[in-house]
């Protein structure tokens, strides 16, 4: 991927936050899975068990003409990116950030409407909260690879199945996974959504018309990070 200049992340930062739209879109699978059918510009969003998740999130964005940017994800390959309809000359890649991944995320949530990151294993709450203030300012959004306190809404895939292989021999096609959200808020109610991620196309979309809504949580995000960090 060839480097973008300064230039050119500051034209693509150069937004009048009031004359955009409130929502990033993305695309249908997940809209029926986020309250406001789209990405909340000024959020946090939290991913967990599935990398390719994250990938999808950029995609509704990307295709609308947002720069997008990725951070410590060496494993996302441009190539996957770009046949699900990310545009690669919008495209922000740190692989590799080392012990500057905040500095980095700072930097590119001022130049770019949406970011995922895969932070260290420990975030101290005082960095994660400085982030939370800049997405707030900027109206951006942040997708984060694991748990993060402050969140708007966690997405975790609970259970997933590849399908092409037969005894011993075949290619991995399509892959289903279930995801459930649970969220705080507006966004409390938790859902649970089966897609295709992708589906023998190449494609994502629902396996069912629509996701179900259960009854309230047991505990709202707060009572989950709490218990996440007294266990360590």
């Amino acid at each position: 991927m060839p480097a973008r200049g300064a230039d050119d992340l500051g034209r693509a930062a150069a937004i009048d936050l009031e004359s955009v739209q409130p929502w990033l879109p993305t695309v249908s699978a997940l809209a029926e899975l986020l309250p406001g059918s789209g990405l909340r510009r000024g959020a946090s969003y939290s991913i967990e068990g599935s990398t390719a998740l994250a990938l999808a999130t950029l995609i509704g964005a990307s295709e609308a003409g947002s720069w997008c940017g990725v951070v410590g994800v060496p494993s996302l390959g441009a190539e996957t990116a770009a046949g699900l309809g990310v545009d690669l000359d919008r495209l922000a890649l740190v692989p590799f950030p080392g012990t500057s991944w905040l500095e980095v995320v700072a930097a590119l949530i001022e130049a770019v409407d949406i970011v995922v990151v895969r932070p260290p294993p420990r975030v101290f709450d005082a960095d994660a909260r400085r982030l939370a203030a800049r997405v707030r300012q900027r109206g951006a959004v942040l997708v984060v690879l694991g748990q993060w306190p402050g969140c708007e809404l966690r997405l975790t895939v609970t259970g997933s199945q590849w399908t092409g292989l037969g005894a011993g021999h075949g290619h991995l096609l399509a892959r289903q996974v279930t995801v459930s959200t649970i969220g705080r808020g507006s966004a409390g109610r938790p859902r649970v959504a089966r897609l295709w991620l992708p589906d023998p196309d190449g494609n994502i979309r629902t396996v069912e018309a629509t996701p179900t809504v259960g009854a309230e949580p047991p505990g709202d995000l707060d009572r989950l990070d709490a218990l996440a960090s007294r266990a360590g």
